[in-house]
């Protein structure tokens, strides 16, 4: 007979008290692939700009879980019906939506593995958890790739507007100490509604969500796109593609197990998903499992003594913050000035020489603060009207909003 209290009250500093209210919930949070996700920052190598953005995804999804428990008593209040069924579901998907994160997050994303995303790695783990629990998630799936017949339940878990966004930019904002991310989460929560199968934000609500979209543009360019922050993530992405060059023409690099995997072998999303169908883990899947921040940062402390010069320069600037030097601007750099940098890196480096595109590069980011292509934020008015927010908006309007922001970056030895 089940003894055990699972029903737990986490303590978080951005929300509060948070509820575990689904046995399961609890079940899937003590899973070791869980776990491991707290060995992984929400914020990649921003701690080396923001010295407090050391928070973690745990953190973040246990944050994301509680808003979601939120705006479901929103949606019952509202004469919207709810299971408990679809409620426990749309919880464990909130819960595993960041479940497929590698180490440092986004900064190496595509890095460790090729051409798969955090999400379809999500997708394997949660598949494979599925299995393991007798198929107690299969509604939780529906609801996470979006086949459930309440889609504002998928929206809940992703859409312009959904408990990811609203915790993560609360969270991100409240660690890196940056004010213009602070978002009045309850307020859009509470103005929540459902019409036709679709989340939308009640009328009264619609000065928090300009807020909320002018925070989040505002926070890619101070925190998650700053120009320290973009250099870092280049050059950790650098130190991985050199120890895979190194590894593959023989030199046996110091590092953990599962890291050696993915720097010995080129891993698709193929190479994930075998043994699916078995209920089986692909070994690429144990490997990545086993894989998060303290894998990378150990090899890279290690690297630095290595003989190769590239790659122990390269994990010097990472663990020391001894980083290139990095401008950004709104168009692309010319060839001329491109050329004109290497050669006088080159000149002043050159034992780098045969190496220096490690050192000197130019690449672009970019950030799209919302697309009415995509779900978008519908306000609902007293009359029963619904307008998207790039219309019904005093302060925003739709060629502000959807307009992709592209800067340029050139990076170069100091």
């Amino acid at each position: 007979m089940e003894t055990t209290n699972k029903k737990k009250i986490v303590n978080d500093p951005v929300h509060g008290f948070i509820n575990i209210q689904h046995p399961i919930v609890f079940d899937l949070i003590e899973h070791p692939y869980f776990q491991r996700l707290r060995n992984i920052k929400q914020l990649g190598l921003t701690y080396l700009v923001y010295p407090g953005a050391n928070h973690n995804r745990f953190q973040h999804a246990l944050g994301a879980l509680h808003l979601m428990s939120e705006a479901i008593s929103v949606l019952r209040s509202k004469g919207h019906s709810i299971s408990e069924e679809e409620a426990e579901a749309a919880s464990i998907a909130i819960l595993l939506h960041d479940i497929g994160h590698g180490p440092f997050s986004h900064s190496l994303e595509y890095s460790i593995a090729k051409d798969i995303s955090h999400e379809a790695i999500s997708r394997c783990f949660i598949h494979l958890l599925n299995k393991e629990m007798n198929g107690k998630l299969q509604m939780a799936i529906e609801v996470f790739e979006d086949s459930y017949p309440k889609r504002f339940l998928h929206q809940l878990v992703s859409s312009q507007l959904d408990m990811d966004r609203l915790d993560y930019l609360r969270r991100d904002s409240f660690f890196s100490g940056v004010t213009e991310g602070t978002v009045g989460v309850e307020r859009i929560i509470k103005m929540l509604n459902v019409v036709n199968d679709q989340l939308v934000v009640e009328a009264k609500g619609i000065y928090s969500v300009e807020k909320f979209l002018i925070a989040r543009r505002l926070m890619y360019w101070q925190v998650y796109l700053h120009k320290t922050v973009v250099v870092a993530e280049q050059i950790l992405i650098k130190l991985l593609q050199r120890a895979r060059e190194l590894e593959k023409i023989g030199e046996d690099l110091f590092a953990t197990p599962s890291l050696k995997f993915f720097l010995q072998n080129d891993i698709t999303e193929a190479d994930f998903i075998a043994g699916e169908s078995e209920g089986k883990p692909s070994e690429s899947l144990i490997h990545f499992s086993n894989i998060d921040d303290n894998d990378i940062m150990i090899a890279a402390k290690i690297w630095q003594s290595h003989h190769d010069i590239v790659l122990s320069k390269l994990a010097e600037m990472i663990v020391n913050r001894k980083l290139l030097k990095v401008e950004l601007k709104g168009t692309p750099f010319d060839s001329s000035r491109i050329e004109s940098t290497r050669k006088q890196a080159i000149s002043n480096f050159p034992d780098y020489a045969e190496n220096i595109d490690y050192f000197v590069f130019s690449d672009s980011v970019s950030n799209n603060t919302y697309s009415s292509l995509d779900d978008s934020i519908k306000i609902l008015y007293n009359s029963g009207e619904l307008i998207d927010i790039a219309g019904a908006s005093d302060i925003l309007n739709a060629k502000a909003l959807s307009t992709e922001v592209k800067k340029y970056f050139l990076c170069y030895p100091k």
